[in-house]
């Protein structure tokens, strides 16, 4: 239990600073650059990371909101009802869970159909022999053929998305004081490791995803929607007293407590 505890505390020394949330988001897109121009002009090696079926990819990445939720969803009620002890002030948080569901969502649905409404099916990955007779993706797959269209990068969106949201979550640690004793410490700090780590996985494969796949183009509309889906949350929305609200902080409880029972 020791080492969870340093584990802990080191990531919440790091991934609770203001700087972190400031700037995560600019590296996110410096990175995503970065790794975009290095995979065009000098492409690195194949690796076990650019096999899609690795394990990172498999069992975390495609199931990114999945893992997210989940964590996020005991971290939110347990920290937010420690300091705050109002049960409606946690489900109005933990309305943000299906906020982000909402996002992850529209969001795929949006991808999904500007490939379908730009695509045709191929004979070859190379754009080889155009097939007029399937009309979808499904159809052309088969059919034995390949779809191609504008693939915006779900990755780059969801990675970009869900580590911001976490990191945004975690502010509230700066005022959860919690006896070691007690048995609600350790679920916290249980759910800081496994957040932390899981930040630390979606900002990875994030690089990843910029060294090795998609097109400039592609991974910047999947940024730029993973930014746009948490600035219009946690930069404007949640801001305002009919939303979610931010996590709570004593500075703010005192003002927005009489508009969260509203």
């Amino acid at each position: 239990m020791e080492h969870v505890e340093r584990c802990a505390w080191f990531l919440r020394g790091t991934l609770v600073r203001a700087a972190v949330r400031r700037y995560l988001p600019w590296a996110l897109v410096a990175s995503m650059l970065a790794g975009s121009l290095l995979k065009e002009l000098s492409p690195l090696p194949e690796s076990y990371l650019s096999n899609k079926r690795n394990v990172l990819n498999v069992y975390f990445v495609k199931a990114a909101w999945g893992w997210t939720f989940c964590l996020l969803l005991p971290f939110i009620a347990l920290t937010n009802y420690h300091l705050t002890g109002k049960a409606g002030l946690v489900l109005r948080r933990l309305s943000t869970l299906l906020v982000g569901t909402a996002i992850w969502y529209v969001c795929t649905v949006i991808f999904s159909s500007v490939e379908h409404y730009t695509g045709s099916c191929y004979q070859s990955p190379a754009m080889e022999g155009l097939r007029k007779e399937p009309q979808n993706k499904q159809q052309c797959h088969q059919e034995g053929g390949f779809w191609h269209g504008f693939d915006i990068s779900g990755h780059s969106f969801l990675l970009t998305f869900c580590a911001l949201m976490i990191v945004e979550e975690m502010a509230v640690l700066h005022e959860v004081k919690t006896d070691r004793s007690h048995s609600l410490h350790t679920a916290i700090t249980a759910l800081v490791v496994a957040l932390g780590f899981l930040t630390l996985i979606w900002v990875w494969m994030f690089l990843c995803t910029a060294v090795y796949f998609h097109n400039l183009s592609q991974k910047v509309f999947g940024t730029l929607f993973g930014l746009l889906g948490w600035y219009g949350t946690y930069g404007f929305w949640y801001l305002k007293s009919f939303s979610p609200g931010l996590p709570p902080q004593t500075s703010r409880l005192n003002l927005k407590q009489d508009s969260y029972k509203k």
